[in-house]
C-alpha cells in the first residue's frame, strides 16, 4: 500500500487495493477482499506505546 501511496496511484474515493495481513495472534491471515459485500472495514494504523 505504501508503494501505491508514494506513486500517487490512489485518490480519495478509489477502491482500496487488496492486501493480506496477519491476525493479532499471527495464527491466521486475513485478506481485505474477504470483507467485500459485508460490513464496512475501518483500518487504523498507529503506534500504541
Amino acid at each position: 500500500m505504501w508503494l501505491w501511496a508514494r506513486t500517487g496511484g490512489l485518490s480519495a474515493g478509489d477502491p482500496a487495493p487488496d492486501f493480506t495481513l496477519p491476525t493479532h495472534d499471527h495464527r491466521e491471515r486475513v485478506t481485505l477482499s474477504s470483507f467485500r459485500g459485508s460490513s464496512p472495514v475501518v483500518l487504523v494504523f498507529g503506534r500504541y506505546t
